[in-house]
C-alpha cells in the first residue's frame, strides 16, 4: 500500500470533526509551502541583470531545444 493509500484510509476513519481538523491542517501546509516558495522567489528576483536574463534566456532556448538521438 502506498504512503497516500495510506493517509486515505485513515482519512475515512475519522469523524466528521476529525476530518474538519485534517483538512485545515493540510491547508495550512501547503500554505507553508506557498508562502516559502514565495519567499525564495522574492529573494532571487532581480538577482540577474537585464543582459545576464537574456544570455541565459538564449543559452536555454539554444541547449534545450536539441534532440541528442545518442542519449536515453
Amino acid at each position: 500500500m502506498s504512503r497516500i493509500e495510506s493517509i486515505v484510509q485513515d482519512l475515512m476513519l475519522l469523524t466528521p470533526e476529525g476530518l474538519e481538523s485534517a483538512a485545515d491542517f493540510v491547508h495550512r501546509l501547503r500554505q507553508i509551502g506557498l508562502e516559502e516558495r514565495n519567499a525564495l522567489l522574492r529573494q532571487t528576483a532581480g538577482s540577474l541583470s537585464p543582459g545576464e536574463g537574456a544570455e541565459l534566456a538564449s543559452l536555454i532556448e539554444d541547449g534545450c531545444e536539441r534532440v541528442d538521438e545518442h542519449s536515453w
